[in-house]
C-alpha cells in the first residue's frame, strides 16, 4: 500500500514501514531505543514487532498501565524517571507501540525529554491508526479534562500495520470506527457505503483513505487555526460526555469513540435546528450510530454536569463554547454558538 506523505514525515504501511524504521535506525545511529507499551500491546503486539526490529543499539521496554485514566502527568513522570535511570540521552529514540493513549503520551514524553528526542509511532488500534497517526498532536489529560497539556510535534515516521487489529475485541474496533464515520460525514460521504458493514473494520483501503483525509486537512491547517477544526465534529459534546463518565463513580467509563459517537448524534441534531442539515439526515446519523454502538443511558441529572465540562473545551475562545456543525454532509460550519437549551434537547434526542 502506498505511503502517505505528511508534512515532515511519512505514514508507511506494514512491511514497508518496518523496512523504513530499520533504515532510520541505521542512518541515525541512535544511542539507545526505548519502546513504550502497555500490558495489552506488550502481550499481543510486541512479539510481532520485535522480530522485525534490526538494531545494534541497546533496547529497553517501558510498560505503563492501559486506559485513559493513566494518560496523565504522573504517568509521564514515571516514564521520564525510568528513561533517566536507564541512561536515555538526546540521541535516544522512543518507539510507541499501542493505542491512542500510548501514542499521545509517548509522543509528549519524547518531545519534552531533554527538550526533545526522536520518536516513531506504531498505532495498534483502529482509533489510533485513523486519528493519532497524523497531525503531530501529543499530550495528556489534566484530571478528567481531555488533552489539556501537550505539544504539536511530528514523529520521524508512522507505521500502520492492520494485522495488529486482530488482537482487538469488537468494542475496541467499533470505538475506532467513530473517527471514520466523522470523516465520512464531514469530508467524504461515500465512505458510509463501506463502513455500514462490520467486516470493513479491518479494511486496509478504508484505513488508508481515512488517513489521507485527515492528512489533507492537517496539511492545509497544521495548528488548528481554521479548517482543521472540522476534525472536532462530535468532539465538543463527545469529550464532555467522555470526561463525565470517566470521573463518575457510578458510571462505566466509555471508550473514546463511543463518546464521540454520542457527540455526533447530538451535533447532527443541533445542525438540523440551527443550520440547513435536514432532519432526515440527522436521523440517518442517529440510526448509523445506533447500529454500531450500544445505547448509553444519560440520565436527566447527568446533563448539567456534562454541560459544565464544556467550558474547558480547547476550541473555546473568551469563554465561548464553539461547535463544528453540518449544513449538509460534506458541508460544515466552524465556530458555531449553540444555546444551552438546544444542547439539552440534543441529548434528549440521543436518548429518545
Amino acid at each position: 500500500m502506498e505511503s502517505i506523505k505528511a508534512s515532515t514525515y511519512f505514514v508507511h504501511f506494514k512491511e514497508k514501514g518496518y523496512s523504513e524504521l530499520n533504515k532510520l535506525i541505521a542512518e541515525k545511529n541512535y544511542s539507545s531505543i526505548f519502546i513504550l507499551v502497555d500490558e495489552n500491546s506488550m502481550d499481543f503486539c510486541y512479539p510481532r514487532f520485535i522480530t522485525g526490529l534490526e538494531a545494534s543499539s541497546p533496547i529497553e521496554v517501558i510498560e505503563i498501565e492501559s486506559g485513559e485514566i493513566h494518560k496523565n502527568l504522573e504517568t509521564c513522570t514515571g516514564v521520564w524517571q525510568a528513561m533517566t535511570e536507564l541512561g536515555a540521552d538526546r540521541k535516544s529514540l522512543m518507539i510507541t507501540l499501542g493505542g491512542g493513549v500510548i501514542t499521545d503520551l509517548g509522543g509528549f514524553v519524547a518531545s519534552a525529554y531533554k527538550r526533545g528526542i526522536d520518536f516513531v509511532n506504531i498505532p495498534t488500534t483502529l482509533l489510533s491508526m485513523v486519528d493519532a497517526s497524523v497531525g503531530g498532536k501529543t499530550g495528556v489529560d489534566l484530571g478528567v479534562l481531555k488533552n489539556q497539556i501537550g505539544l504539536f510535534v511530528n514523529p520521524q515516521m508512522v507505521i500502520v500495520d492492520a494485522d495488529y487489529l486482530d488482537t482487538l475485541n469488537d468494542r475496541e474496533l467499533r470505538s475506532g470506527m467513530a473517527e471514520v464515520i466523522k470523516y465520512a460525514l464531514t469530508k467524504d460521504i461515500k465512505l458510509l457505503d463501506q463502513i455500514k458493514y462490520f467486516n470493513h473494520l479491518k479494511n486496509n483501503e478504508l484505513i488508508h483513505k481515512s488517513i489521507e483525509i485527515k492528512n489533507n486537512v492537517v496539511l492545509e491547517d497544521p495548528r488548528e487555526n481554521g479548517v482543521r477544526k472540522v476534525l472536532n465534529f462530535g468532539h465538543t459534546l463527545g469529550h464532555a460526555v467522555e470526561s463525565y463518565f470517566l470521573e463518575s463513580e457510578h458510571k462505566e467509563s466509555l471508550k473514546h469513540g463511543e463518546a464521540i459517537a454520542i457527540g455526533m448524534v447530538c451535533e447532527a441534531y443541533i445542525s438540523s435546528k440551527l443550520l440547513s442539515l435536514s432532519s432526515d439526515k440527522a436521523d440517518e446519523v442517529k440510526e448509523l450510530i445506533h447500529s454500531f454502538y450500544d445505547k448509553v443511558i444519560i440520565e436527566k441529572e447527568d446533563i448539567q454536569p456534562i454541560l459544565s465540562l464544556l467550558i474547558h473545551d480547547k476550541k473555546n475562545v473568551n469563554g465561548q463554547v464553539n461547535f463544528v456543525l453540518l449544513n449538509d454532509f460534506e458541508d460544515f460550519k466552524l465556530d458555531c454558538i449553540v444555546p444551552e437549551e438546544l444542547m439539552i434537547e440534543s441529548i434528549d434526542y440521543y436518548n429518545s
